[in-house]
């Protein structure tokens, strides 16, 4: 039934790795972006938080686009493959466009620090244009990438892979974190725009064309190309299933709607403090670019053990939905924990709780791709990843927007009489998405969903073939 998936030789550990190194360059781009990006436009150069955040949110509010990639993948062919293709195209837009993200961010404070207010507007649509265009290219190469893991694995061993693949996604975290800190270790302190974009702009264009490099590596070869006559049998199936009726698929179980609500609250739950956490380092710990860069090397060390935890030994004894609960409720528990250490103000604190944070967030998202992988039929993975790719991606773009948005609620309120507070208001609401989460869980039943979407399957492709 699957349009992609003919056999494919299993993937080892050592190949696995290798289609990581994609995940990882992911993470790097992300560290920079929601790390270095967040926090020059709001501490050094001094952008509204909600601007910030809303701009960055805009590399997820083209989430939709992941049902339309996916669809298309599992239906097109370029050269006999049906995944790399998009992957390789989707990873060269999205290094370009992170190389022209940093004039224009320097181009939008000049506005800013000249009151133009016509350039100001105009430079801030331009910046959230751009994270649009980001987040297009991203999603045209991700989705398509989690199809071809599904392609390449079978269900007993998707929980090594994803912990494997994930691990690599952490390994970019803390790659990116590194990079910048020994990279950038001489702005400590430096707010004067010229200087600051004097290095940023190198940064990234070594930054970009190591990315696309290693999506190169990480790709090449891992998708046979399929023979002629294969496509031609391929064409008739692809066709079958068209995007209007793989929505309906998608909407035929109700189990679909709670796993995509519970991917939109736990993602939440992850990233909510993700466009404050650096500001939240800076003007609460008082600690330099350099440092606060470090906490994500943290959290993401943390994370590389849970993952690892969870992909070789827990997900495997608990089973990936009790797993997830425990990821949910170790998320919630280190929020609190975040939230006691800003009021002693201690970095090391800080940084201990940063690494438990990294550890829940690890096992969490194990256990919580494992089950996205298996709540996704064969026959359409790229439309299914790309339905839960949405949930993800509006839910990060959520993150974003209402992360900024909060702090700058949370300063209003408490009009400068404590640094602490408006970090506290995000990281409690954040709390409570941990708990949402954990509630909605009870109520997701994997058997009823393969049920449910396995007779609407049929059901789909007699309409189309009839």
């Amino acid at each position: 039934m699957n349009p992609v998936a003919s056999p494919s030789p299993r993937l080892s550990i050592p190949g696995t790795l290798r289609l990581g190194l994609f995940q990882a360059c992911l993470g790097f781009l992300a560290v920079v972006f929601a790390g270095l990006l967040n926090r020059v436009m709001v501490s050094e150069l001094g952008f509204p938080a909600l601007l910030v955040g809303g701009a960055l949110a805009f590399e997820q509010f083209v989430a939709p686009s992941r049902v339309l990639f996916g669809q298309i993948s599992d239906r097109y062919a370029w050269a006999g493959r049906h995944r790399t293709p998009y992957i390789l195209l989707g990873a060269a837009c999205f290094c370009g466009l992170a190389v022209l993200v940093v004039p224009v961010i320097f181009s939008l404070a000049r506005a800013f620090q000249q009151q133009d207010s016509q350039a100001t507007v105009l430079g801030a649509a331009l910046l959230c244009g751009l994270f649009a265009c980001y987040g297009l290219a991203v999603s045209m190469a991700s989705t398509p990438y989690l199809a071809l893991v599904i392609d390449r694995t079978e269900e007993k061993d998707r929980s090594r892979a994803v912990g494997i693949i994930w691990c690599m996604l952490t390994v970019g975290i803390v790659a990116g974190a590194v990079a910048i800190s020994l990279s950038l270790r001489n702005l400590d302190g430096v707010k004067d725009p010229a200087v600051l974009e004097a290095a940023l702009v190198p940064f990234m264009l070594r930054s970009a064309a190591v990315v696309f490099a290693l999506t190169l590596l990480a790709t090449w070869g891992m998708e046979p190309a399929r023979a002629q006559a294969d496509l031609s049998r391929s064409a008739e199936r692809d066709d079958a299933i068209t995007l209007k009726r793989a929505w309906q698929l998608v909407t035929s179980s109700r189990q679909v709607a709670i796993f995509f609500l519970f991917l939109i609250l736990f993602t939440l739950a992850l990233f909510l403090q993700d466009p404050v956490l650096e500001s939240y380092g800076a003007e609460v710990f008082g600690m330099p670019i350099a440092a606060t860069a470090g906490l994500n090397a943290l959290w993401g060390s943390g994370t590389l053990v849970g993952l690892v935890l969870a992909g070789w030994w827990i997900v495997p004894r608990l089973g990936p939905l009790a797993t997830a609960r425990l990821g949910c409720q170790l998320i919630a528990g280190s929020m609190l924990l975040l939230l006691l250490a800003g009021l002693t103000a201690q970095v090391a604190a800080l940084k201990t709780v940063m690494l438990v944070f990294g550890l829940a967030s690890g096992i969490g998202t194990n256990s919580t791709l494992c089950l996205m992988l298996d709540l996704t039929l064969p026959a359409a993975a790229g439309t299914f990843v790309g339905v839960w790719g949405l949930a993800q991606a509006l839910s990060r773009a959520l993150g974003k927007l209402l992360g900024g948005g909060l702090l700058d609620l949370g300063r209003a309120i408490s009009a400068e009489s404590s640094r602490f507070l408006p970090f506290a208001l995000v990281l409690s609401i954040e709390t409570l998405m941990a708990f949402a989460a954990l509630l909605l869980l009870s109520r997701l039943n994997l058997r009823q969903f393969r049920d449910d979407t396995s007779r609407s399957l049929g059901q789909v492709l007699a309409i189309e073939l009839g």
